[in-house]
């Protein structure tokens, strides 16, 4: 059953306002069209509660923001979300505020839940080493089944998925920017990955031969038998597509990571942002230092980056023993 508040229309002018304010985070702000889609959400929900309460969604009270938080407990929404659409209302406001169509500065008294630090989950390099070793199996049987049948395409998709996963694990990239990745954005020769990540900020990054070799032989071997023959192959820019030759979206990577890890007899509930984490993890490990790490995962702030740090005790353990004079 939709709340009260789901089903509050929006006025005319409140839909206006929200439309001029995205257009800018795209056009001034380069936001993505996911981006611009979350905080349309956001800030519909807010408006919708200020209709239905009452008051003018341009100039809240104090009282009236931490009414909508409470609100927004109440309905059980989770405390991330909350933060969320606190932050996208901050946004929103010094935007008004610059725009000079609101002076309301009541947003900055206002705090959000705080949230429990939780360390990312990461797999081990036993749990990799299954995953790696469970496509492997899967390609062989698809070797053999193409033998009997002479269709390719099922180990097609076996190759698209073993350089997916590659990928993912040799670049730390986003689910995202995996899913967005362009065939002008490998560089083979150079080992080279151009990765566009929040804002549409540019990283290079470098990949292994073993991504790289993945690569080649998906690129070759695999990707034309998953292109849609009546549609030139110009016509899908993307790395990688589905069985009919579609670009491999967001939620598709979800499914085949979780399809994967079930066949690899792995955790289930790991979504394939846990190869991220991994990535980041096993460089500190491996003796790179933080702000290598940061430009490598396109970490705005140092601070977020940080967190990995409190997964790498074997690492600590080490530059404490070189480094502290007693050790």
């Amino acid at each position: 059953m939709a709340r009260d508040d789901e089903l509050e229309e929006l006025n005319e002018e409140q839909e206006l306002l929200i439309e001029r304010y995205l257009d800018s985070l795209a056009g001034e702000r380069n936001y993505s069209a996911h981006t611009i889609r979350g905080y349309n959400a956001d800030l519909n929900s807010f408006f919708r509660y200020a209709n239905r309460q009452k008051f003018n969604a341009l100039s809240p009270t104090t009282r009236q923001l931490r009414g909508y938080l409470a609100d927004q407990d109440k309905a059980r929404y989770s405390r991330k979300t909350i933060n969320r659409r606190l932050s996208a209302l901050r946004t929103f406001f010094r935007w008004l505020n610059v725009s000079n169509i609101s002076s309301s500065n009541t947003i900055s008294a206002v705090q959000g839940p705080k949230i429990p630090k939780h360390l990312p989950h990461v797999l081990s390099a036993h749990e990799v080493d299954a995953l790696f070793d469970a496509l492997q199996q899967e390609l062989d049987a698809a070797e053999k089944a193409t033998e009997a049948t002479g269709d390719k395409k099922q180990r097609a998709l076996v190759l698209r998925d073993d350089a997916l996963f590659e990928v993912l694990y040799a670049s730390g990239a986003r689910v995202s920017e995996v899913a967005g990745l362009k065939l002008s954005q490998i560089d083979l020769d150079t080992g080279q990955l151009r990765l566009f990540g929040k804002g549409s900020k540019e990283r290079i990054v470098p990949l292994h031969n073993q991504c790289l070799s993945a690569l080649r032989v998906y690129l070759e071997q695999g990707r034309p038998y998953l292109l849609d023959p009546r549609k030139k192959s110009q016509a899908t820019p993307e790395v990688f597509l589905t069985r009919t030759g579609n670009p491999l979206s967001a939620d598709s990577i979800r499914r085949v990571f979780k399809a994967q890890m079930l066949k690899a007899g792995l955790d289930t509930t790991l979504s394939p942002h846990a190869m991220r984490h991994t990535f980041a993890t096993d460089l500190l490990d491996g003796g790179a230092d933080l702000r290598s790490v940061q430009e490598l995962l396109g970490h705005a702030s140092l601070s977020t980056t940080q967190i990995y740090t409190h997964l790498t005790p074997e690492r600590l353990k080490s530059v404490h023993a070189q480094a502290h004079p007693r050790a």
